[in-house]
C-alpha cells in the first residue's frame, strides 16, 4: 500500500512488515469494543434492575388504621402503586366509602373510638388476620402513639411513619421546645416544664405576662388549647383544656407559654428518608382558624419572602435531623408582622392540609412516606420541590357557623362534588380536587370529627385559585346536614383575605359578633331576586306546557314570548307581606337558542340572564348580561322547594326566598302568622353530644352568663349558660346522657327573670 505521511510515500515492503502490527491492533480494538459493550450491557442490566426495584411495590399489602377520608387518600395511592390495603372499621363505619374500597375490611369494635379505633390490640389483630406488612396511621387515633409504633416493631411490622423515638421526642410539647432550642430553631418565650395546679399556673401566667396560651402538652389539632387574657379566662381555659386532653389523647398534661397576639400560623412540610436525605416543602399558611382548629388553607403564603421562607426551611430540617427524623412529618411556626418566626410544634404525621403541599410541587407525599418505610432512599431532591402555582384547601365540615359553629348530623340526601371537567372556559387552568369518605347515603354521626370533605383548588396564580375555589364551592351540593359552605364562601370573597392581609385572629375580628351569613350587596340581593323570579317563571311555563296551556315544541318559541308572568319576591327576614320586590318576568331567547329571561323591577331597572339550567337539577347558572367581564356565572343552588317559593343557596348562603303571583301577594295580609314555641324557661341543646357535667342544681339562683352545664361534642367541650337571670326549676337529663339538637336540658322557673 502507498500511504503519506506528511506528503512523504511510504515503499511497499514496509506497509507489508506493518500489516502484522496492523491485525494485533484490530484485534485489540475489537475486544476492546467487546469488552466495552459487555460493560454497557452490565450497567444496562444493573439500571434495569434498579429501576424494577424502584417501581416494584413497597409493600405488597398495607392496612390503613384510620377511617374516612383520610383512610380514602391512601387507599387510592397504594392502588396506583399495585399495593393491596386493609381497611378496619367500628360499627358505625360498616358500609363507608374506605371499606368499601378496600381489598379487604376487618371491624375493629363498637363505634366509640375508645373501643375501636384507639385500642391497639384490635388493630394488631386485624394486621395479624390479613398478614398485612406495614401500617399507615392517617392522622389522628394511633398517628402520634409511639407505644403503638414500638408494638408494631416487635410484630416485625412496618410503621409508615416516623420512629417511635421521635414521636415520644416531639409529642411532649416541653420536651420537644427543649429539643428545639439545642437545635438552634427559634422558640416562643414560656415555662418549658409542665403544670398542674391552679396556683402554679397562674403564678407562670403573671410571669409570663398576659395573653398567655394553655395548651395540651401531648396534643395537637385545636384540642386542648385555649388563650387567656385575664386570671379568670386562664382557670376556666385551663380546666376545659384538660378534660378535653384526657378525651382526646388519654394524657392531661398542660403547659403554658406567651401567645404572640395577631401572628400568621406558617408550617412547613418536611419528608425524609433517615439516610442522609431530609427535604421541605414549599410553606403552608394556616392562619384562617377557629378555637385553633384550621379553616382554609394555602400553599405558598403570599406573606413570606424567599429569605424567610428559605430559613423556615433550613430550621424544620435542622430540627428533623435533630430528633432522627423519617417519613412526613410538619414543623409549625407562628410569624409576626415582621416575618420574625418561632417553633410551635412538630406533627409527626400526615397533616391534613397535606394535599396543597402536593399541589404545588406535583409531588405524592404518601407514595414516598411508603419508600421511606420500606427502607427506600428518597427519589427527590430539595429542587424538586420547586413552586408550582398557587393552592388553597378548604376544609368542609357538618356544622353550622350561624350557631357557633354547632356540630350537625345526619344522612347526606343529596350529595355531589364539584369537578375540573365542568370549570368555565375562564377558569381554563384550574383544577378541583376533592379528597372524601362519604357519599351520597353517607352519615355524619356524634362519634368522629364532622369533616364531609376537604376542597382543594388550583391554578396557576393566587387569585385564578381562589376563584376556582369559589366555582367549586357554588357547585359543591349537600344536602341533609347543615355544613360551613356560607362561611368558605364568604371568606373568598372578603376583600382582605384576597389581599392576603390575614392573621389567626381573621374570623375573630371580621366576625366579632358571630358568622350571620353573606349580607347582600344591593346588586346582590337584585340578582337573587331576578334568578328566583326566573326560576319560579320557568316551572310555571313547564307546568303550562304539561297541561297543553303553552306548545312544547321549540318552533313555537315566539308563543312563550307571549306569557309573562308578574311576581312578588321576598327574602329571608322580610316581613310577611312587606318589603316584596314587584318584578315583571319575560323570557326570549339567545341567538343559539340559550333561554334569556328579561326581569323587570318596579323602578325600571332591568336585568338579563340567560340560563340553560335543568329545572331537574340542583344547579341553577346564570350568567348577567350586564356582567363584568371577569365576573363568573352566578351559581345558585335549589335547595328545597316549598308552597310559595324556594330555599335557595347563593353566594354559599341559604335564603328563604318567597316567591307569589301579584295576587297572591296582596291577599297574604290576611294571613295568620304561625306562632313560634315559647323557649323562654328552658335550656335547649344546640347540638348533638353527651352531657358532661351540671354546675347547678334544682333550686339554684342563676345569673346571665353563669355556666350551666358542659355539652361534649366530636371530642370538643362546649360550655351551656344562662341566657338570663332565672331561677332552676328541674333537671331533665343526667351526666353521662346522649342527647340531640333541640332536646330540652334545663327548666327554670317561670316568670323567674
Amino acid at each position: 500500500y502507498q500511504r503519506r505521511v506528511r506528503g512523504h510515500s511510504i515503499p511497499h515492503k514496509l506497509c507489508v512488515l506493518l500489516c502484522p502490527l496492523r491485525l494485533v491492533t484490530f484485534l485489540f480494538c475489537v475486544f476492546r469494543m467487546f469488552s466495552l459493550s459487555r460493560r454497557s450491557m452490565v450497567s444496562s442490566s444493573r439500571l434495569a434492575m434498579r429501576r424494577a426495584l424502584s417501581t416494584k411495590p413497597a409493600f405488597d399489602k398495607i392496612l390503613i388504621a384510620n377511617r374516612g377520608e383520610i383512610a380514602v387518600r391512601v387507599i387510592n395511592t397504594a392502588r396506583q402503586l399495585g399495593i393491596k390495603t386493609v381497611a378496619v372499621y367500628s360499627d358505625a363505619d360498616r358500609f363507608t366509602k374506605h371499606v368499601a374500597m378496600a381489598d379487604e375490611a376487618v371491624r375493629i369494635g363498637p363505634a366509640e373510638s375508645n373501643q375501636s379505633y384507639l385500642v391497639i390490640d384490635n388493630i394488631m389483630s386485624a394486621i395479624k388476620e390479613t398478614g398485612a406488612q406495614a401500617v399507615h396511621p392517617g392522622y389522628g387515633f394511633l398517628s402520634e402513639n409511639a407505644e403503638f409504633v414500638a408494638t408494631l416493631e416487635k410484630e416485625n411490622v412496618a410503621f409508615i411513619g416516623p420512629g417511635a423515638h421521635a414521636i415520644r421526642e416531639m409529642g411532649d410539647k416541653i420536651g420537644s421546645k427543649k429539643l428545639a432550642q439545642k437545635a438552634g430553631v427559634n422558640v416562643i418565650p414560656g415555662f418549658l416544664g409542665e403544670v398542674e395546679q391552679e396556683e402554679e399556673i397562674l403564678r407562670v401566667a403573671h410571669d409570663i405576662g398576659y395573653p398567655v396560651m394553655v395548651k395540651a402538652s401531648a396534643g395537637g389539632g385545636g384540642k386542648g388549647m385555649r388563650v387567656a387574657w385575664n386570671d379568670q379566662e386562664l382557670l376556666d381555659g385551663f380546666r376545659l383544656s384538660k378534660l378535653e386532653a384526657a378525651s382526646s389523647f388519654g394524657d392531661d398534661r398542660m403547659l403554658i407559654e406567651k401567645f404572640i397576639d395577631n401572628p400568621r400560623h406558617i408550617e412547613i412540610q418536611v419528608l425524609c428518608d433517615g439516610q442522609g436525605t431530609s427535604l421541605y416543602f414549599p410553606e403552608r399558611d394556616c392562619s384562617v382558624q377557629r378555637r385553633n382548629q384550621k379553616v382554609l388553607e394555602e400553599s405558598p403564603s403570599s406573606f413570606l419572602d424567599d429569605a424567610t421562607r428559605r430559613a423556615m426551611g433550613e430550621q424544620a430540617v435542622r430540627l428533623a435531623d435533630a430528633v432522627q427524623y423519617r417519613s412526613a412529618g410538619t414543623v409549625e411556626f407562628i410569624c409576626d408582622s415582621e416575618r420574625n418566626f418561632y417553633f410551635l410544634e412538630m406533627n409527626t404525621r400526615l397533616q391534613v392540609e397535606h394535599p396543597v403541599s402536593e399541589m404545588v410541587t406535583g409531588v405524592d407525599i404518601v407514595e414516598h412516606m411508603l419508600d421511606v418505610a420500606a427502607g427506600r432512599r428518597l427519589r427527590l431532591t430539595q429542587d424538586d420541590l420547586a413552586i408550582r402555582g398557587h393552592s388553597f384547601e378548604s376544609r368542609v365540615y357538618a356544622e353550622d357557623p350561624m350557631r357557633g359553629y354547632l356540630p350537625s348530623i345526619g344522612r347526606l340526601s343529596r350529595y355531589a362534588e364539584p369537578r375540573t371537567a365542568d370549570l368555565p372556559a375562564s377558569l381554563a387552568s384550574g383544577t378541583v380536587r376533592t379528597d372524601s369518605g362519604i357519599l351520597e347515603g353517607s352519615d355524619i354521626s356524634i362519634y368522629y370529627d364532622p369533616m364531609i370533605c376537604k376542597l382543594i383548588t388550583h391554578a396557576e396564580t393566587r387569585d385564578a385559585a381562589l376563584d376556582t375555589m369559589s366555582w367549586a364551592l357554588d357547585n359543591y351540593v349537600i344536602g341533609g346536614v347543615t355544613n360551613n359552605i356560607n362561611l368558605l364562601r364568604d371568606l373568598t370573597m372578603h376583600e382582605d383575605f384576597r389581599a392576603g392581609n390575614v392573621t389567626t385572629k381573621f374570623l375573630d375580628e371580621h366576625y366579632a359578633d358571630g358568622y350571620h351569613g353573606h349580607q347582600l350587596t344591593a346588586r346582590e340581593r337584585r340578582e337573587l331576586v331576578a334568578c328566583a323570579a326566573a326560576i319560579e317563571f320557568r316551572s310555571e311555563m313547564r307546568q303550562r306546557t304539561i297541561s297543553d296551556q303553552v306548545p312544547s315544541s321549540p318552533m313555537h318559541h315566539e308563543s312563550v314570548m307571549d306569557h309573562e308572568g308578574r311576581y312578588a319576591v321576598l327574602i329571608g327576614a322580610d316581613a310577611e307581606h312587606g318589603d316584596a320586590e314587584l318584578v315583571d318576568v319575560a323570557v326570549g331567547y339567545m341567538a343559539d337558542g340559550q333561554p334569556a329571561y328579561a326581569v323587570t323591577f318596579g323602578d325600571g331597572e332591568q336585568l338579563t340572564l340567560a340560563s340553560e339550567a335543568l329545572l331537574s337539577s340542583p344547579l341553577f347558572d346564570a350568567t348577567f348580561a350586564d356582567a363584568a367581564d371577569d365576573q363568573l356565572p352566578r351559581t345558585l343552588q335549589i335547595v328545597e322547594r316549598a308552597d310559595e317559593g324556594y330555599t335557595l343557596q347563593f353566594l354559599g348562603t341559604k335564603f328563604a326566598v318567597t316567591v307569589r303571583s301579584a295576587a297572591a301577594h296582596e291577599l297574604a295580609v290576611h294571613m295568620r302568622a304561625k306562632a313560634l314555641p315559647d323557649t323562654a324557661n328552658k335550656l335547649i341543646c344546640p347540638m348533638p353530644g353527651t352531657v358532661r357535667s351540671f354546675n347547678v342544681a334544682p333550686g339554684d339562683r342563676v345569673a346571665i352568663g353563669d355556666e350551666l352545664c358542659v355539652v361534649e361534642a366530636m371530642k370538643m367541650q362546649n360550655v351551656l349558660r344562662a341566657e338570663h337571670d332565672a331561677v332552676v326549676k328541674s333537671i331533665v337529663v343526667e351526666a353521662g346522657d346522649t342527647v340531640s339538637v333541640d332536646q330540652v336540658l334545663i327548666e327554670f322557673e317561670a316568670g323567674e327573670e
